[in-house]
């Protein structure tokens, strides 16, 4: 059994940095959940091929968004990052994203260390406008075979309005 949420802090937020744990890597079909009751990730279920994870996929041990789950992530990498792996990340951004009515927010990252593109991503404003289009068509419609007009992106916000809603999460994991 593995608690990455006693092994892992959520990083230096505040130095503008987030320690992620990857649970769907990019191009997945697999919806895996962890389980922190039981330390393990768990199959959710198999999603339609067409809504196979455009990007690497994860979340931030010792967070809890309002949905009830650790705050998520989506780790921009050229490369797919298999399950399980721990990435120590720079914040960009937030994809603010309502599913079933609950706020379900993705902090965008990319490893901190990322010499291929000589760590030039460090804003929103430095992804391409097509992965951003990829990304709000994906959690707009990914549920849209079973139900329908369930999830709703809101936008992206910056760096701070990420770092702002990190904080929200810690505090709420602490005083649960």
């Amino acid at each position: 059994m593995t608690d990455y949420n006693k092994l892992y802090t959520p990083g230096d937020t505040n130095a503008g940095m987030a320690t992620t744990v990857v649970e769907i890597p990019k191009g997945s079909m697999l919806k895996v959940e962890y389980n922190r009751d039981k330390g393990t990730f768990e199959l959710d279920r198999v999603e339609p091929e067409i809504f196979a994870k455009p990007t690497n996929y994860g979340f931030i041990p010792g967070t809890l968004d309002e949905d009830g789950d650790e705050l998520d992530t989506l780790i921009m990498c050229p490369e797919t990052l298999p399950l399980g792996v721990v990435v120590e990340a720079r914040i960009i951004g937030v994809l603010n994203f309502e599913d079933d009515g609950e706020m379900d927010h993705k902090i965008i990252c990319v490893p901190a260390d990322e010499r291929d593109s000589g760590d030039s991503i460090t804003s929103l404003e430095d992804l391409p406008e097509q992965w951003k289009r990829k990304v709000e068509y994906h959690f707009n419609t990914y549920k849209d075979l079973k139900k329908p007009g369930t999830t709703k992106v809101l936008g992206y916000g910056d760096v701070e309005d990420a770092k702002r809603v990190i904080t929200e999460c810690i505090e709420r994991y602490q005083n649960q």
